[in-house]
């Protein structure tokens, strides 16, 4: 008889073992699958994983990409974490994502055409403050009347969207655009630009941001009491009351700062890589960044790391499918499986395998 055996405290080998191993499972499946749909898995993985560092042909252009697809993950992968950490589920950061990216932009259209280089700074502020709002929502609602917070966050990402195509279409379309739907190209106003900070390098200012919440997080969650009581609150509630703990309060911190980080890589995005409000600006990164967090087993370095492995199967998937033809959706499904058999994997975490009969006392 094969039964799972509750271990006393968690595995430290496996806690380092899972991501390894989900990672493996994912190029193993994630093969099959290619080969199923006529490519060469071998290429198939080789293209994705290899390619876009090491690749003389494309490593130019990719390399620098790594960290322009990497920012908005880890950013928001941060935020999320914090709130996992202390049993706080936000499945929502896509919509605050979205929420930052509109309000920045709409302070910094509402004082086009100026120069100044406040311009920047206010945009940054008001898209953390829209993200901020835009997780409150659920935060309140939770703390104040006792809803869910993963349904509450999760419908608002669609009121979100359905909010940006509005702006998109209305309020802050391009009256210079023909009709077209979408806002002034940010690219085109230089006191509106998230441009990079070194020339071919990626860096812009959403990686710097995002370089300083790793290292914010980590000194949260291992050298401040509020990083302890959140952690005290995910591990031992009753404890956490106990020691005097406001679960409110843990709520609302947690929240906000995940919305706030989101809100903060929509404005960098939209910003910088994406240009502009479009109907389509959303892209998935809130979703995304919920696999970065868990593989990256909830730490701040683990979630860098984690970051740059995600966008680099954006940028590998990208090129197989330009090269190889495979189609768009298997490398979204080929993303999916890292989460899948990372949960799977992760249960020997917990438990162990135990082989014969269970003894009866």
């Amino acid at each position: 008889m094969i039964r799972l055996e509750k271990r006393p405290q968690p595995s430290r080998l496996w806690t380092i073992l899972a991501p390894i191993l989900a990672v493996l499972l994912t190029m193993f499946v994630g093969g099959l699958l290619f080969a199923a749909l006529g490519a060469n898995p071998f290429e198939a993985i080789r293209t994705i994983f290899w390619d876009p560092i090491f690749n003389a042909q494309f490593a130019s252009f990719t390399r620098p990409q790594l960290l322009v697809k990497a920012a908005p993950l880890i950013l928001i992968a941060i935020g999320l974490s914090i709130g996992f950490r202390a049993g706080i589920w936000n499945i929502g950061a896509e919509g605050q994502y979205i929420m930052g990216a509109i309000c920045g932009a709409a302070a910094g259209l509402a004082l086009y055409p100026s120069e100044s280089v406040l311009i920047f700074p206010a945009m940054v502020i008001a898209g953390a403050f829209g993200g901020w709002v835009w997780a409150m929502i659920p935060a309140i609602l939770k703390t104040r009347v006792g809803t869910n917070e993963i349904l509450v966050s999760l419908m608002l990402v669609y009121v979100a969207e359905t909010i940006l195509g509005s702006v998109a279409t209305g309020l802050l379309r391009n009256p210079e655009g023909r009709g077209f739907p979408g806002s002034r190209n940010f690219k085109q106003w230089d006191a509106a630009h998230n441009a990079e900070i070194f020339a071919g390098t990626g860096m812009h200012w959403g990686v710097v941001f995002a370089f300083i919440a790793v290292i914010g997080a980590y000194v949260l969650l291992t050298r401040h009491i509020l990083g302890y009581n959140i952690r005290l609150t995910g591990e031992a509630p009753r404890a956490a009351r106990f020691s005097g703990v406001r679960p409110a309060r843990i709520v609302l911190i947690c929240l906000g700062l995940s919305g706030l980080l989101a809100g903060m890589a929509g404005l960098f995005e939209v910003t910088g890589p994406a240009g502009q409000i479009s109907i389509d600006f959303n892209s998935g990164y809130g979703f995304t960044a919920i696999i970065v967090a868990f593989l990256g087993r909830l730490n701040p370095i683990g979630i860098l790391l984690a970051g740059l492995l995600m966008a680099l199967t954006y940028i590998g998937g990208e090129l197989a499918q330009l090269m190889l033809g495979v189609p768009g959706a298997s490398i979204q499904l080929f993303q999916g499986m890292l989460l899948f058999f990372l949960l799977g994997v992760d249960v020997f975490t917990n438990y162990r395998l135990r082989i014969g009969r269970r003894e009866i006392a």
